[in-house]
C-alpha cells in the first residue's frame, strides 16, 4: 500500500505507521478524524493474521526500509498479534513503539473493556468490519467451506459465540456478521466499539516529541 504524504513536508518530519493490512481503513479513518496530515501509512499483508510468525521478520525489514527512505518517526500498527513477544523485540531493536495489547480485538474494545470480558470471551469468535468485508475471502474459500460445509463443525465447533466488534454502523456488515453466526451455528453478539484505543494510540504516536 502506498503511503499517503503531505506534500512538501520531509519524511523526517512525518510519522510513518506500519500497520496490519486488516486495520488500514481504520488507521486512515482515525487519521482523518484527528486531522493528522503528517501521518503516512504502509501495511504488511492482512494474511499475516493467519501466519503470526511472519509478522516480526517482515516488520524488521519494513522498519529498516523506512529508515533508509528517510523516516525517523515510525509507529507499529500492531499489538502483539500472536508473535509471542517477537514483535516487541523488533520494536526494541529499532526504538519504536507499537499498539498496546495482545491483539486488535483487544485494542478495538479498549484495554479496560477487554480485560473485563476476556475470560468470558474465551470461546468467542471475533469479527471486525474488515473480517466482515472479507469473510468469504478469509474464511469460507480458504477453508473450503463453500465446497465442504460439513467441515464447519471441525473448524468452529469449539466456539460458542460470534462477537462482531463493529467499528462503524453499517447495516450491510451487520447482516454479514449475523449470517456468519447463523452459518457457523454460533450465538451472536454485536458490540459497537468504534476505533477503541487505536485513536489514543495514534494520537500519542503523532504528538510532537518532548
Amino acid at each position: 500500500m502506498a503511503s499517503e504524504q503531505k506534500q512538501g513536508l520531509p519524511k523526517r518530519e512525518r510519522l510513518l505507521v506500519i500497520a496490519c493490512g486488516m486495520i488500514a481503513r481504520e488507521v486512515l479513518a482515525v487519521k482523518q478524524q484527528l486531522g493528522l496530515a503528517h501521518l503516512d501509512l504502509t501495511c504488511l499483508p492482512a494474511e499475516f493474521h493467519f501466519y503470526p510468525d511472519r509478522i516480526a521478520p517482515a516488520m524488521d525489514k519494513a522498519i529498516e526500509q523506512a529508515k533508509a527512505d528517510g523516516y525517523s518517526h515510525i509507529f507499529v500498527g500492531y499489538a502483539d498479534c500472536g508473535t509471542g513477544g517477537m514483535l516487541d523485540r523488533v520494536c526494541e531493536k529499532h526504538g519504536v513503539e507499537r499498539m498496546a495489547g495482545p491483539h486488535c480485538f483487544a485494542f478495538y474494545q479498549g484495554a479496560d473493556a477487554y480485560s473485563a470480558v476476556a475470560d468470558g470471551d474465551m470461546m468467542s469468535f471475533y469479527m471486525t468490519d474488515f473480517l466482515c468485508r472479507q469473510f468469504d475471502a478469509f474464511f469460507i474459500k480458504p477453508l473450503g467451506l463453500d465446497r465442504h460445509p460439513e467441515l464447519i463443525a471441525d473448524y468452529f465447533g469449539n466456539y460458542e459465540k460470534l462477537v462482531y466488534l463493529a467499528q462503524t454502523d453499517d447495516p450491510a456488515l451487520d447482516k454479514v456478521a449475523e449470517d456468519a453466526a447463523r452459518l457457523l451455528g454460533l450465538a451472536y453478539e454485536r458490540r459497537a466499539t468504534g476505533y477503541g484505543d487505536l485513536v489514543a494510540g495514534l494520537a500519542h504516536a503523532a504528538a510532537p516529541a518532548g
